[in-house]
């Protein structure tokens, strides 16, 4: 049962009504804020990410500390590693990452743009050891 005391807004922000912005869990994406944070009192985030820059070293072996999370990539694509195994995930896709599931994004395209929602909003990131080599990311054409 909802709990009625939490905030629980209702909110509609239009597409040019936030803008893309860096400063984000990483410096090679931009980042745009859908209000569900500030809707939700913070339980949940929601935001639009895309590339920035060509992948270099991509994410490093990370867990997540959250409860739920899912990407839906809406252009392009990305590869990630979840614990030892590749996983291509292109436009169209939804992938559920379970809580505490060791992953790394490695490598991406220069249209890449993915939905991505967390809770709680606040989650946490945490550097682990992975269980795996990482292919190299596929150098973007040059210009």
């Amino acid at each position: 049962m909802l709990d009625k005391t939490m905030v629980n807004n209702f909110s509609h922000l239009k597409a040019d009504s936030t803008p893309w912005v860096s400063g984000g869990l990483r410096d090679f994406f931009l980042y745009r804020d859908l209000g569900v944070l500030a809707a939700t009192g913070g339980r949940v985030i929601a935001h639009l990410v895309k590339a920035n820059a060509a992948p270099e070293t991509g994410t490093g072996w990370h867990q997540h500390q959250a409860d739920f999370q899912i990407v839906i990539m809406l252009k392009g694509w990305a590869k990630f590693m979840y614990e030892d195994k590749e996983h291509l995930v292109a436009a169209g896709d939804c992938v559920h990452q379970r809580p505490g599931i060791t992953h790394y994004l490695f490598d991406y395209s220069p249209d890449m743009e993915y939905l991505e929602i967390v809770s709680p909003g606040d989650f946490g990131t945490i550097e682990v050891e992975g269980p795996c080599d990482v292919p190299a990311p596929t150098p973007w054409p040059a210009g």
